[in-house]
């Protein structure tokens, strides 16, 4: 079973969302973006435990948390704004088939749509599947004054007119969804709280406990007063206080000291999984365990959800990076795209960015409540194999900010963010490039700069180029630059090593050199023991940062030097990146506009 199409409106951040889905799904995009919502809301349709809470929703599930509107007229009531989320699952069970069998519908694959009144002739195989469309509607009931949330098949042919079938929890909890949030499902994995991993895998195993029974009688004959007797004097001082006011008829002690509450849901809550995890250490509750043993054991427990249920289970989970080294991240995501029918995962780890293909990630944006989202491989300039050489090295942080500063090597990828870092320090009015949301992005190459900018101009970024000058660049080349960023420097020298040794002062070049050279780094440069002329020093300058491109030295230089000696053309060009990212209006403390400061 899948999800291809997931409808929101009026939920949490989310005015209104349309999303496709073509199997696993990798959901990427900036922070508050809506990643966590959708997830959410597809919890609230498929989970079998999200409406059993009281109140399955409140006031913050509704988007801006309006969930009265106005009354239209002076006197009358306000009028409930409901909240909707609708999900269509294809590919069903054989048993929920025939269990459905009257709210099934028709999905069209190729088209991605519902087929519609009067199109019973295209309901033909393979291009045509049955599917079954249902919808969860939450309002705030007036009367009740209470939130109420249900979910339905959004087609009832049997219901009365106006109305939709409800959909009965047995049918629901076929659908095999589990969605695991980040950090907040380790402490109560192995809890037996409802809707625990551990829960679940009972329930799935359909294991029938005799569990409270036992544990109810045997900790109401468990006498704690008998090993702390020095608490007795006390409970019976506290009868007899009692007995002033209350009557007090009962054999024996009127008081006594139990360690639970003695019903199944207190035990639920209370009993703990413990665990040991090293010879010298004893067992200790699972929550107390490193976040990375609890995110790896509840890995193990997923495991065995989906051996359970191979034919059925769809996984939501947000940010499996969370506490875990990237051989893990790893496996966790290839666990997911391997071993389950569908996978809905959210992440800003490149470790698990790379095991999704192009196809399969969805860059999520959102304005004004409306949350859209665009195919990685819809956009142009990238083949699949490049997104994936190069999704570790930068592709990601880029997709997930506002901008990318692509850049053609090694030594500009490490030499312009310190030379920003300077500017920073020099001028607190500034905006942090990172803070903004722009990354710097290394092309790899000579022309390599605008299949880059065109794959970033297409997801909605920002583009900007620094790259070499070419003094006869064909205009077929130049044009591509032109149509791929927004800003571009094509600086005149013929390579940033030849551009730093040319414009920054000669006095400031040799003293690195030096340090290189009595640091014993230098290596094959040769730097003269003597100092030569100006010419001399920029020449063994520029020797030495073309020889050692991946040592960081240009980066270490602008480090190292004052402000005013940064190249004319670096803070030029850098001028112009945070002229598109002004900073924020400054707050204005308490105080501050009578000049009561202290």
């Amino acid at each position: 079973m899948k999800v291809v199409r997931l409808s929101i409106s009026n939920f949490r951040g989310v005015k209104s969302a349309e999303l496709l889905f073509d199997g696993h799904t990798l959901m990427v995009g900036a922070n508050n973006i809506g990643k966590s919502t959708l997830c959410e809301a597809l919890d609230l349709v498929l989970g079998p435990d999200r409406l059993n809470r009281f109140p399955p929703i409140d006031e913050f599930d509704f988007y801006n948390a309006q969930y009265l509107a106005p009354a239209v007229k002076e006197g009358e009531e306000p009028q409930p704004i409901p909240l909707r989320v609708e999900v269509v699952l294809i590919e069903l069970s054989a048993e929920l088939d025939a269990k459905c069998g009257g709210n099934i519908e028709f999905w069209h694959l190729g088209e991605r749509r519902l087929l519609g009144k009067g199109e019973v002739q295209a309901a033909n195989p393979p291009h045509v599947v049955p599917c079954l469309r249902l919808e969860t509607i939450g309002r705030y009931d007036v009367d009740e004054d209470e939130f109420k949330a249900k979910t339905f098949f959004s087609r009832s042919p049997d219901a009365p007119e106006g109305q939709l079938t409800p959909l009965p929890k047995p049918i629901k909890r076929q659908f095999g969804f589990l969605y695991l949030r980040a950090l907040r499902t380790g402490s109560r994995a192995l809890s037996l709280e409802r809707g625990s991993l551990l829960d679940i895998i009972l329930r799935t195993k359909g294991v029938r406990t005799t569990l409270w029974e036992k544990t109810i009688s045997s900790l109401r004959g468990l006498d704690i007063e008998a090993d702390a007797s020095e608490l007795a004097p006390v409970l019976r001082s506290i009868e007899k206080r009692l007995a002033r006011y209350i009557p007090m008829a009962a054999a024996g002690n009127a008081t006594k000291l139990y360690v639970s509450e003695l019903t199944r849901e207190h035990l639920r809550k209370t009993i703990t999984f413990f665990l040991a995890v090293s010879a010298d250490q004893g067992h200790v509750p699972f929550a107390h365990a490193g976040t990375g043993t609890i995110n790896t054991l509840v890995l193990a427990l997923l495991s065995f959800i989906a051996d359970l249920k191979p034919e059925t289970v769809i996984f939501a989970m947000e940010e499996p990076e969370i506490a875990v080294p990237p051989h893990t991240q790893r496996r966790i995501a290839d666990y997911l795209l391997t071993k389950t029918t569908q996978a809905f995962v959210t992440s800003h780890s490149p470790f698990v960015i790379e095991r999704f293909e192009p196809s399969q990630t969805l860059l999520l944006s959102r304005a004004d409540g409306l949350v859209t989202s665009k195919k990685v491989s819809d956009a142009t300039g990238l083949k699949d194999n490049e997104f994936k050489r190069y999704a570790r090295y930068g592709l990601s942080e880029c997709m997930l900010g506002k901008a990318a500063v692509v850049v053609e090597g090694i030594t500009e990828f490490h030499a312009l963010p310190a030379a920003a870092r300077r500017m920073e320090e020099h001028d607190a009015t500034l905006q942090p490039l990172d803070i903004a949301g722009a990354a710097f992005f290394n092309a790899d190459g000579d022309g390599n700069g605008p299949k880059f900018g065109t794959f970033f101009r297409a997801l909605g970024l920002k583009t900007i180029a620094f790259y070499d000058g070419k003094p006869n660049r064909p205009a077929a080349e130049a044009a591509k630059y032109e149509a791929s960023f927004d800003v571009r420097l094509e600086h005149a020298h013929r390579g940033f090593e030849d551009l730093v040794s040319s414009e920054m002062p000669a006095e400031r070049l040799w003293n690195f050199l030096t340090l290189l050279k009595e640091s014993g780094e230098s290596g094959n440069v040769g730097i003269p023991a003597e100092k030569p002329d100006e010419a001399g020093i920029r020449a063994t300058a520029k020797k030495a940062f073309a020889s050692n491109k991946g040592a960081g030295w240009t980066a270490r230089l602008f480090e190292l030097c004052e402000y005013n000696e940064l190249p004319p053309t670096v803070t030029a060009f850098l001028k112009q990146v945070y002229a598109m990212f002004p900073p924020p209006p400054e707050v204005e403390e308490e105080g501050e506009a009578n000049g009561d400061l202290f």
